[in-house]
């Protein structure tokens, strides 16, 4: 899987397209809080495409303001990283630096990923941006049967067209829906609103369920004593069915 592929299946309106580079200078100054930061991005990043830039004169979608943010824009970018990058840091900074909602493929040595993130006015700072919550993210495999139903749903035209806001959160439901396939098998993209935020529990609850039966797991390999290694193997049988309860809920 590549990243024009992503691209080609977001069906970009031809007039949206901007296809620049950004350079890293830039994120230098508006994303490294930190000097490690500011070592990973010369050290990790190959390029950094700015791909299209979505506004409602090419879009015919309407902006977004309201008291917490306001969405003029949506931007589209590729970021290619170097073998050994910090990867999630990295996408993370990328999208600290971008003043408007990102559309972000990510390509590294071990595949490609997706990352969106919701922003909203900073409390602290007049006129700057931070993230809305943790990013969504999505790793793009052309071996999951769901990957071919996934990329045909983000086509721009097919998210909802009431203002900026409501696209962006189109995608973001379609790369949950994508990371719930990865579960159950099957791609089924939220009805309504009410059954995206069922669903985005639902993952939160399976991630951390999975991270209990992964720590667990290792717990009762290190185990000595018989009587407890029993106690942690009922716990995690205990885990195993409540995880397999979530699915059902994806």
């Amino acid at each position: 899987m590549t990243a024009a592929a992503v691209i080609a299946a977001l069906a970009l309106p031809a007039d949206a397209r901007v296809d620049q580079r950004v350079p890293k200078k830039l994120l230098v100054e508006n994303g490294a809080p930190t000097a490690a930061d500011k070592r990973q991005i010369n050290d990790g990043i190959e390029e950094l495409l700015w791909v299209a830039a979505l506004k409602p004169a090419n879009l015919g979608v309407p902006i977004y303001r309201d008291e917490t943010r306001e969405y003029l824009e949506i931007a589209v970018l590729t970021l290619t990283l170097r073998p050994g990058a910090r990867a999630p840091r990295l996408t993370e900074l990328v999208h600290r630096a971008i003043p408007y909602p990102v559309f972000l493929i990510q390509s590294h040595p071990g595949g490609l990923g997706l990352s969106l993130s919701h922003l909203r006015w900073s409390q602290g700072q007049s006129g700057q941006t931070v993230l809305d919550g943790s990013l969504v993210t999505a790793t793009v495999d052309e071996a999951i049967p769901a990957t071919d139903a996934f990329l045909a749903s983000l086509a721009v035209a097919s998210q909802p067209r009431l203002h900026l806001h409501a696209l962006y959160q189109g995608w973001i439901e379609r790369c949950e829906a994508y990371a719930a396939a990865r579960l159950s098998g099957q791609f089924t993209p939220a009805t309504d609103a009410g059954a995206a935020e069922r669903r985005r529990a639902a993952l939160a609850e399976h991630g951390r369920l999975a991270r209990e039966i992964a720590a667990l797991r290792a717990q009762a390999a290190r185990e000595t004593q018989l009587n407890r290694r029993v106690e942690l193997n009922l716990q995690l049988q205990q885990l195993e069915s409540r995880i397999a309860e979530t699915k059902h809920q994806l």
